[in-house]
């Protein structure tokens, strides 16, 4: 197969450019705040519709600005520390999901302590909405042609002519249906009973981190980084913790007084 070429640009009148890739954001958040006012009960009765906005905001917030600080830690620290300003070229691209994942959780916090929610519930509550904007996000990364998979002799390998003109995994379709559709399904399907507390969010951390371990053995490392100690890439080492934090929190779930 040959890679499409997509326009990255879905609409453009003037000077106002909108791109898919960041409709892609749009749909997440959206999708997070329909599906936050479905079950805005679990937080309360006192929780309002507006409430649920304020949440999604607050979240949306911690995303964009976690995502651009962590790439910057995580992907692009030299040329960060050589100029700084880079850390608001945010059309030169780089974004980081471990980033954008810490600033949710900062979000969702400051949300907390507002409505004198404990931390976690609000986590449990937030995180089953949160693999569609994954899931779009990838697709994004697909239509933008980045982020390509290693080479493979699979009949479905694709060509990414902008690349090379080797067969290569389209990787951010692999993603897009793991830590997109799956986990999704996974975790709306677990949240919809009642469970002990830290148990939705251990199961997050579970499912993102083990997807993307995995799928990246099918993607091409960060060419400003290669592969890491132990033959890993960057986004592996990132989500190790993620799957044994994870576990530890699902493990103890029953045994925590709830006061988080």
């Amino acid at each position: 197969m040959i890679y499409p070429s997509i326009d990255p640009v879905a609409l453009k009148i003037g000077p106002l450019v909108i791109r898919w890739y960041g409709l892609m954001y749009l749909v997440g958040f959206a999708s997070a705040w329909w599906l936050g006012l479905r079950r805005k009960a679990q937080l309360g009765n006192n929780i309002t519709d507006e409430d649920i906005s304020d949440l999604i905001f607050y979240c949306a917030l911690g995303a964009v600005l976690g995502g651009r600080i962590g790439y910057m830690l995580f992907y692009a620290w030299p040329d960060f520390i050589a100029d700084p300003l880079l850390l608001f070229k945010v059309w030169q691209g780089g974004m980081s999901f471990h980033g954008g994942c810490v600033g949710v959780f900062l979000g969702g916090g400051y949300f907390a302590r507002q409505h004198k929610l404990t931390w976690f519930a609000i986590m449990d509550f937030i995180t089953p909405f949160v693999p569609i904007g994954l899931g779009a996000g990838r697709l994004g990364n697909f239509i933008n042609g980045e982020l390509w998979g290693r080479p493979t002799e699979m009949p479905w390998g694709m060509v990414f002519p902008h690349v090379d003109h080797l067969p290569r995994h389209p990787s951010q379709l692999y993603e897009m249906l793991l830590e997109g559709m799956v986990l999704f399904v996974l975790l709306w399907w677990f949240s919809s009973k009642p469970r002990a507390k830290t148990k939705v969010s251990a199961l997050f951390l579970i499912g993102y981190g083990a997807a993307r371990i995995f799928v990246e053995y099918f993607r091409e490392p960060d060419v400003q980084l290669g592969f890491l100690w132990a033959g890993l890439t960057m986004g592996q080492w990132l989500s190790v913790p993620m799957v044994f934090v994870g576990v530890y929190l699902f493990m103890t779930a029953e045994k925590r007084d709830g006061s988080i």
